[in-house]
């Protein structure tokens, strides 16, 4: 009987949380415009620059995102150019998640996420192009 209540609690509480899964967005875009102000807050380290040395085409994202949401957009760009647009769209989707009581973004396809991945390819290439192939320092040394 004890299980059987442990259970039912249980199931109560994951569906709770699912439905209020549509403030992850908010919560995430919240954590990091404070860990922005707060560099020492917990974050994840890139595990293939920890692995290999060499940083991955999301490494410095996470900085970035977190310099624009604080408005500072010329460190954000230092850090990685897709910065300032991970924040606008995570402003997007957190207002949007609120509104429609919804984590899934509205509007967003597959073409989109493929698009969105080719760009940070891309734009990685082109930083390890410069700072490996020519020397050229492309990604910030912290």
């Amino acid at each position: 009987m004890g299980q059987a209540r442990g259970a039912s609690a249980a199931k109560r509480l994951l569906t709770r949380l699912q439905q209020a899964g549509f403030l992850l967005p908010a919560s995430l875009t919240g954590y990091l415009w404070l860990k922005g102000g707060h560099p020492g807050l917990p974050g994840f380290a890139c595990p293939l620059r920890a692995l290999t040395g060499l940083p991955c085409p999301t490494c410095f994202l996470t900085r970035a995102t977190a310099a624009s949401l604080r408005g500072d957009f010329g460190e954000a760009l230092t850090l990685h150019a897709f910065g300032p647009l991970a924040a606008a769209a995570l402003l997007v989707w957190s207002v949007q998640a609120i509104r429609r009581r919804r984590l899934y973004p509205q509007g967003l396809q597959a073409w989109h996420v493929v698009a969105l991945s080719l760009g940070l390819l891309a734009y990685w290439g082109l930083r390890m192009g410069l700072t490996y192939g020519l020397g050229r320092p492309a990604f910030p040394s912290g």
